[in-house]
C-alpha cells in the first residue's frame, strides 16, 4: 500500500553545495592538518632564520666591539708604561733636584769663605764628605779659611786640615815668588733630618 501524507509535514531540504563523505571529510581535515604543520613550521623556520641572522650581526658587531676594544687596551697599556716611566723620571728628577740645593749651597759657602791671599785647586765631594784643596801665602789665610768654613750651618765640625806642605820660594831679587802653602781640608757635610720634607 502507498501512504500519502496529507498533513504536508516538512521534508528534509537538500543541501545546496557539495555533499563529503567520510573519507573525503578525513581527507580535506588531513590536509588542512599538514598545511597549518607547514604553515607553522615555515613561520618557525623564517623566525629562526631571522634570528639567525640577528645573531650573526650581533656577533659581527661583537667581533668588530672587541677588536676595538683590544686596540684600546694596548693603547691603555701603552699610556700605562708611559705614565710609569715618567713617574720614575719625576721621582729622579725630584731627587737630583733635592740633592742639588747642597752642592750650590756648599759651592757659595766655600767662596764666601774665601779669605784673601788663598785659591782653591780642586773641591770634591764623595756622599758626604767634601775633600779641599788649595793654595795660600800664608798660613793665617789658611786658619781663617777653616774657621769660616766651621761658621756656617752646612758642614760639620771639626774640619780638619789632613795637609799642608810649604813649598818654598822660587826666583831671586824682585821676581821673587813668596812660599805658598798648599794644604788639604777635609769636612763632612751636614744633611738635614729625614723627617724634614725636601724642598
Amino acid at each position: 500500500m502507498i501512504r500519502i501524507n496529507l498533513l504536508g509535514a516538512e521534508r528534509p531540504r537538500a543541501r545546496k553545495g557539495i555533499a563529503f563523505d567520510v573519507g573525503q571529510r578525513l581527507t580535506l581535515a588531513a590536509s588542512v592538518i599538514v598545511v597549518a604543520a607547514a604553515l607553522v613550521v615555515g613561520w618557525w623556520y623564517l623566525s629562526l632564520r631571522r634570528e639567525a641572522a640577528e645573531v650573526a650581526s650581533e656577533l659581527a658587531a661583537a667581533e668588530q666591539e672587541s677588536t676595538r676594544l683590544r686596540s684600546l687596551l694596548a693603547e691603555v697599556q701603552q699610556f700605562e708604561r708611559q705614565r710609569q716611566l715618567l713617574q720614575q723620571r719625576v721621582a729622579l728628577i725630584e731627587q737630583l733636584r733635592s740633592g742639588q740645593s747642597i752642592p750650590v749651597q756648599l759651592l757659595d759657602h766655600v767662596s764666601r769663605s774665601l779669605p784673601d791671599m788663598l785659591w782653591l785647586t780642586a773641591l770634591a765631594q764623595e756622599e758626604d764628605q767634601v775633600t779641599i784643596e788649595g793654595r795660600s801665602t800664608t798660613l793665617i789665610a789658611l786658619s781663617d779659611f777653616v774657621g769660616n768654613l766651621g761658621n756656617g750651618a752646612l758642614l760639620r765640625r771639626p774640619i780638619e786640615i789632613v795637609n799642608s806642605q810649604v813649598q818654598p820660594a822660587s826666583g831671586a831679587g824682585a821676581n821673587a815668588v813668596p812660599d805658598l802653602i798648599q794644604f788639604t781640608v777635609r769636612a763632612r757635610i751636614a744633611r738635614p733630618a729625614e723627617s724634614e720634607p725636601a724642598p
